[in-house]
C-alpha cells in the first residue's frame, strides 16, 4: 500500500514521503490517526497544495515540544505512595501516575500518559527513578521520579 505521510513517523519518513508499508499497518493505524493518506493522483496534487501551511505546523509543534523540554529539564518529581515495611507499594505507580504528577506539579503544562515511557514497566518499589518523556518524534526529555512511601 502506498501512502503520503502527512506527519513525521519515526522509523518510517518524513512529512511529505511517499512511503509503501503493508495494508493492515496503514488502513489500520496510519490512516485513522492521520499520519498518512492514500497516495492517489488527487492526494498527491491536495498535498502539494498544502505543504507549506503543513510543513508551517509541523514546525510549530517542534518549537512546543521545545518549549516544554525546557520547562521541563531538570524536574524532580515526588509521588507519595503507601508501602510496605520493605518499600515494595501497595499497587505501582504507571505512566498516568507520572503525567497526573507532573500536570498537577504546578509547571503549567499537561503532559499525556502516552508521552511517559517505561520501558521496564511501572515502578513497583519506592526510590528514584528516571523517566524519558517523549514530547515530540524528535524531542525526549528525562524527569527524575521519587517514589516516597505516603505518611
Amino acid at each position: 500500500m502506498d501512502l503520503i505521510l502527512m506527519k513525521k513517523v519515526r522509523g518510517l519518513g518524513e512529512l511529505g514521503d511517499k512511503v509503501s508499508v503493508r495494508a493492515g499497518y496503514g488502513r489500520n493505524f496510519l490512516i485513522p490517526s492521520g499520519f498518512a493518506k492514500p497516495a492517489t493522483a488527487d492526494n498527491l496534487k491536495a498535498f502539494d497544495e498544502r505543504r507549506a501551511e503543513l510543513e508551517r505546523e509541523a514546525a510549530d509543534a517542534l518549537a512546543a515540544a521545545e518549549a516544554r523540554k525546557a520547562k521541563l529539564e531538570g524536574v524532580i518529581v515526588t509521588i507519595p505512595r503507601k508501602a510496605g515495611d520493605e518499600g515494595r507499594l501497595f499497587g505501582s505507580v504507571g505512566t498516568a501516575d507520572i503525567a497526573a504528577a507532573i500536570t498537577e506539579g504546578g509547571l503549567g503544562m499537561e503532559l499525556l500518559k502516552s508521552e511517559v515511557r517505561l520501558p521496564d514497566g511501572p515502578f513497583r518499589a519506592v526510590g528514584d527513578y528516571d523517566v524519558e518523556l517523549h514530547l515530540h518524534s524528535d524531542v525526549a526529555v528525562t524527569v527524575r521520579i521519587e517514589v516516597i512511601p505516603a505518611t
